[in-house]
């Protein structure tokens, strides 16, 4: 007994020394991840980038009593129609009715909690695949703090993609322990994430699926493991097909393939790579760097042999077209090829430093506090001062802007619409509760009636463009009309109000005068 005793306890320090340095590396990544979210939040009295339509789809959800909304009003005359998976836009007006938080301030504060969040299945998933915990520990850092990763996560959309993220790593983590073990025990949650990815987000689901094939393909080209595969994919689309089912007796199931050939498609032949592997490394600024780890990582793994995460980078890459998703596997790439490359050619050529573990501990801390700088730099939008195509992370909006929008909305009748130009446009319904009748947002499967360009306006600096349309009380109410920022039509748009379902008026409820505490920005 006492035998017995002594053995469970053993195991089970076993077990707690093994979580302890597993916690010691995620406190690391969320620490780090924690930095530049910190320095985002100091300097951005406004989310990132654009986020508008998504707060526009959840606050539809509320005043629609929470059914499934048929088209999203004040994106061009005739609305966007509703087919986008509804999942993260019901969590948001949850949210938000239950605690009345400010619409705009959820873009800023909930991105950064699910980007840390999502740090610890990553982990999980590279302390399975790499060779040791310092490994997985390292590429977690990277991951955390990796710019391409952080521009459409920590930003306002990310109020919607960064939790995809952590949907989607949940259940690669779970493929990855099917496909590993064959344990069928592993089915349930597989699937039942294969769903609420599904009803997350289409990119992410399109990373979901081919990991899943890769998984197959390199672990388990078994009967077995395709009866798994079919399984998962199966039980998610039946979790999900309450509302792909309503979608298609609303919409027609052609709007799912229209959809799905936005965003240049899967594929997208020589160009797809060039776009997405060769032209980065032309911006020569500090993202080129995780770029180059990562490649350097992918041909130290194919000149050995192991070819899973190189084909695992490059297929996800290529197919979806979207460079973030290319540092899951990069940065696993790059912490392998710090420690089995960088670490013993650094020994080598410092012989006086070689004393136990100092030069392991110099090169991986230079490496994490390089990466770290270009993170919270990258958060910071000091990494690059170029606004488009840039790593920067551009405030679309700002205090001018936001004074403009409630001139709209205190002068201009309900059932206005607007033509605006601009970064600002997306999030002119939301503040407005008026119509913008030109932009990318709805067109899908329809010819444009006109063809539209940016004119020199929206190429100004957001003061300058909130000079030509900023409220002057003291003169008639037509400045901000017959600005080039933001013109009133000539006849009246659909309207919003005429789109919500009879007697289902409800609304954010936004806090008193302003809409959400700012900060002056300054000159």
């Amino acid at each position: 007994m006492s035998h017995g005793t002594n053995e469970r306890r053993n195991e089970a320090a076993g077990v707690v020394s093994y979580y302890r340095g597993r916690g010691a590396w995620l406190l690391t990544a969320i620490a780090a991840a924690a930095v530049v979210y910190v320095t985002y939040l100091a300097t951005h009295p406004y989310p990132a980038y654009a986020g508008g339509l998504y707060l526009d789809i959840a606050e539809h959800i509320i005043a629609n009593d929470y059914a499934l909304p048929e088209r999203i009003p004040g994106y061009t005359a005739e609305g966007v129609p509703f087919a986008y998976p509804p999942l993260l836009f019901y969590a948001t007006a949850v949210v938000h009715d239950l605690t009345g938080v400010d619409p705009v301030a959820l873009t800023r504060f909930v991105p950064g909690i699910a980007v840390m969040a999502y740090l610890v299945p990553y982990y999980f998933i590279a302390d399975e695949l790499l060779d040791a915990r310092y490994q997985a520990g390292l590429a977690t850092v990277l991951f955390a703090v990796t710019p391409t990763v952080l521009r459409w996560h920590l930003s306002a959309g990310g109020l919607v993609r960064a939790p995809a993220v952590l949907v989607m790593l949940t259940g690669v983590f779970f493929g990855l322990k099917l496909f590993r073990t064959g344990d069928r025990r592993w089915l349930l949650p597989a699937g039942v994430l294969f769903g609420l990815m599904v009803l997350s987000h289409p990119h992410y689901t399109v990373f979901f699926v081919l990991s899943y094939l890769l998984f197959f393909a390199f672990f388990d080209r078994t009967l077995g493991g395709l009866v798994n595969g079919a399984v998962v994919a199966a039980g998610g689309l039946v979790l999900a097909s309450p509302w792909w089912l309503q979608v298609v007796a609303t919409h027609g199931a052609d709007i799912f393939l229209t959809a799905s050939g936005t965003h240049t498609g899967l594929g997208g032949g020589p160009y797809r790579l060039l776009d997405q592997f060769v032209y980065p490394l032309g911006d020569l600024d500090g993202e080129i760097l995780f770029y180059v780890g990562a490649y350097l990582g992918a041909g130290y793994l194919l000149a050995r042999r192991r070819y899973f995460l190189p084909a695992w980078m490059v297929a996800a890459t290529y197919f979806i077209g979207k460079n973030r998703f290319l540092f899951v596997a990069g940065s696993m790439l790059t912490a392998v090829f710090v420690f089995e490359w960088l670490v013993p050619a650094a020994r080598e050529h410092l012989p006086t430093l070689d004393r136990g573990r100092v030069v392991p501990v110099l090169t991986v801390l230079t490496v994490t506090l390089l990466a770290l700088t270009m993170g919270t730099l990258y958060g910071a939008s000091a990494l690059n001062t170029a606004h488009e195509h840039s790593p920067t992370q551009p405030q679309y909006i700002d205090d001018h802007d936001v004074e403009a929008m409630q001139w709209m909305a205190a002068n201009t009748p309900e059932d206005a619409g607007f033509v605006v130009a601009g970064d600002a446009a997306e999030w002119v319904p939301v503040h407005t509760d008026r119509t913008i009748l030109v932009g990318p947002w709805g067109w899908s499967g329809r010819t444009p009636v006109a063809t539209t360009t940016r004119s020199n306006a929206t190429r100004t600096s957001p003061r300058a463009r909130t000079r030509l349309a900023s409220p002057d009380t003291s003169r008639r109410p037509t400045s901000m009309p017959t600005t080039s920022t933001s013109r009133r039509a000539t006849t009246p748009s659909a309207g919003r109000s005429t789109s919500r379902t009879p007697g289902c008026g409800r609304r954010w409820r936004r806090p008193t005068g302003t809409r959400y505490a700012t900060r002056t920005r300054a000159s």
